[in-house]
């Protein structure tokens, strides 16, 4: 028997697995809702592909032959090979399978980790995630490239990267210990216009420090900036030192007990944010997860 060009159709495996699990066409035609004659041609059809005889047929019933009995086996395999192909496409299109590849806003990190990670799994088992914390600019290049399928961060952004807010909590002013407002309960943002400030480098971030220009604008003054330093602790280390005052969100206060103090700034707000460039559907299941425990759970003292 002569094999013809391509491979056999999975249709064609089903049927002849139906036939073999029977040993009868007629019964396999009535499961498989077609024709016998319909049926035969299928497997004449795969045969033909083969290039051996499957099945033999005659007065006394249809057995399999030896490449068939051997064929069957392979069959079995393919056909449960599609069946988990199909089951992991779907679950993967459900978000419960996959790769995420999360960045962390080294700020954040602290807090936000530990409530990403232990989510991720008590709800999405099946999805392999990896964690990088970074700084702000490598982590919006990574979003935009693909390196980072979702990541927590602060606003502002840029237009092309789409947020969704999960935490809200205080801006302090972070003064020396000593300082003579460190004993308030709350100042104004203008109330700290005659101090010379520590900042972060305005290249590290142009829209952040857009934002502090705003904000210091509304409060009628520039400030006067004596030393920039690019990472929270050197700020903090930079303040306990007495070399000027900062502003942080709150929650920098766990990276620093000693040598500070933090005073909230009325009416300013920092928020947490994830961000995404491209949402997969594992990074769409987790950032609903998320909003909805931030309803119920401050992330900012919960890590």
């Amino acid at each position: 028997m002569s094999s013809s060009a391509g491979r056999p159709e999975l249709r064609q495996l089903v049927y002849f697995v139906t036939v073999a699990d029977h040993l009868s066409f007629t019964t396999a035609a009535r499961e498989l809702h077609l024709a016998q004659q319909s049926l035969s041609q299928q497997i004449a059809a795969l045969e033909r592909t083969v290039g051996a005889r499957l099945l033999d047929r005659d007065t006394r019933g249809t057995r399999l032959t030896e490449p068939g009995r051997l064929f069957l086996a392979e069959a079995r395999a393919v056909l449960d090979a599609a069946d988990r192909a199909v089951t992991v496409a779907r679950r993967a299109a459900a978000g419960e399978v996959g790769r995420l590849r999360l960045g962390f806003l080294a700020s954040v990190a602290n807090y936000m980790l530990p409530i990403v990670v232990r989510t991720c799994r008590e709800h999405l088992p099946g999805v392999e995630i990896t964690t990088a914390d970074v700084a702000i600019e490598p982590l919006v290049a990574g979003l935009r490239d693909g390196s980072f399928d979702l990541a927590f961060t602060r606003p502002p952004l840029v237009p092309d990267l789409a947020v969704r807010a999960l935490a809200r909590e205080p801006v302090c002013a972070v003064l020396p210990a000593g300082h003579r407002l460190s004993g308030r309960a709350e100042i104004a943002l203008a109330d700290l216009a005659a101090d010379p400030w520590v900042l972060t480098p305005r290249a590290s971030w142009p829209p952040w420090h857009e934002q502090y220009d705003r904000d210091f604008a509304a409060a009628g003054f520039a400030p006067s900036v004596v030393q920039r330093a690019g990472t929270v602790p050197n700020l903090l280390g930079l303040v306990a030192a007495g070399v000027g005052v900062t502003r942080l969100a709150a929650s920098a206060r766990t990276l620093r007990d000693t040598g500070v103090v933090f005073v909230p700034i009325a009416g300013a707000e920092a928020l947490t944010v994830a961000a995404w460039h491209r949402l997969s559907p594992a990074a769409e299941r987790l950032v609903g997860l998320l909003a909805d425990l931030a309803g119920t759970t401050d992330f900012t003292t919960a890590g």
